[in-house]
């Protein structure tokens, strides 16, 4: 059975363990922060980051969206990123950048925040911060009254953004972006109903 290693406050974790959920695909969730001793993370993945999935002869996949892709490879239950249409396998490609983007930036206002405040970089957290504004503004516009992000069910860009939200929810909680973006909280009410979603959260 593959084993994915991750931490369950990493957006980027939870992004594929959504996908392995909705796919159905058996596999074990190991908690494995990369930062303390004895974790099998640096062993498995050369660049020593999480999500890393480690197949059962070994091979480690790393970077989310590599390992997103491949996953949904493995079946056609559902299909999470369009095979046949180029265009349409670019749109949900691109909302899944467009939340990785806002991944990204959140992680790295973290970061900085973490920081003595003296050694903090202030324009840095702005430039982020504002990146995550002119995203959440972007996907509320293209989702608009939409149930999904693309297509008549759920992608890839639905668990993508449902994982960016998530980890705004808990790194940004002053954020109102459900305040400013009525229809994206409607969605994300839709999305957190899910059984992958509430699985996701549980632990």
């Amino acid at each position: 059975m593959m084993k994915l290693l991750g931490t369950n406050t990493s957006p980027y974790v939870r992004k594929v363990r959504l996908v392995l959920l909705e796919k159905n695909i058996p596999h074990a969730y190991l908690v494995d922060p990369p930062r303390e001793p004895g974790s099998q993370v640096a062993r498995a993945n050369p660049l020593g980051r999480i999500p890393a999935l480690i197949l059962d002869d070994g091979t480690c996949v790393f970077d989310s969206p590599v390992i997103a892709e491949y996953i949904d490879s493995l079946n056609d239950a559902p299909i999470l990123i369009p095979h046949a249409n180029a265009l349409e396998r670019m749109r949900v490609k691109r909302w899944e950048a467009l939340a990785d983007g806002i991944m990204d930036s959140a992680v790295a206002v973290r970061n900085e925040v973490l920081r003595q405040a003296d050694q903090q970089n202030t324009e840095a957290v702005a430039r982020h911060n504002d990146a995550i504004g002119r995203a959440l503004n972007h996907a509320s516009g293209q989702l608009g009254q939409r149930e999904w992000c693309e297509g008549a069910t759920v992608t890839l860009a639905d668990l993508a953004l449902v994982s960016a939200l998530i980890y705004l929810d808990l790194r940004q909680a002053d954020r109102d972006w459900r305040g400013a973006h009525p229809s994206l909280a409607a969605w994300f009410v839709r999305l957190g109903a899910r059984a992958s979603v509430r699985a996701s959260l549980a632990e």
